[in-house]
């Protein structure tokens, strides 16, 4: 399986990870998902695996400017709701690799999902 880069292409941090993998010569494919979205499914897969604290961009900007009644008591089902609304507010990368996920980008874990 080809890995799938989840992302928006004018990301700083897409932009080192997309540098990465063609660096290492790895083949993967790219969905833009400011432009394609992205479902509900691939979310809750994501949110399961690595909770919607790691997978919900609270840092950035779209999220901050959330009224407080938006952001306070969020759960799974709230953060997936957001995202799907909004999905800049997902971090940046998730790489899907078929088998598991990578959320943002840290050289040396891409360096050992692909040793």
């Amino acid at each position: 399986m080809t890995p799938t880069l989840y992302g928006i292409p004018n990301c700083d941090t897409m932009k080192k990870a997309r540098v990465w993998l063609d660096q290492h010569g790895v083949a993967y494919s790219f969905h833009d998902y400011k432009k394609a979205g992205i479902d509900r499914a691939s979310l809750a897969r994501w949110v399961a695996e690595h909770g919607w604290q790691t997978v919900l961009n609270r840092a950035g900007t779209t999220f901050r400017k959330l009224p407080e009644a938006e952001r306070a008591d969020l759960d799974d089902a709230r953060a997936i709701a957001l995202m799907l609304a909004q999905p800049s507010m997902i971090k940046r990368p998730v790489l899907d690799l078929g088998d598991r996920t990578l959320v943002g980008f840290k050289p040396e874990r891409y360096e050992a999902a692909f040793a």
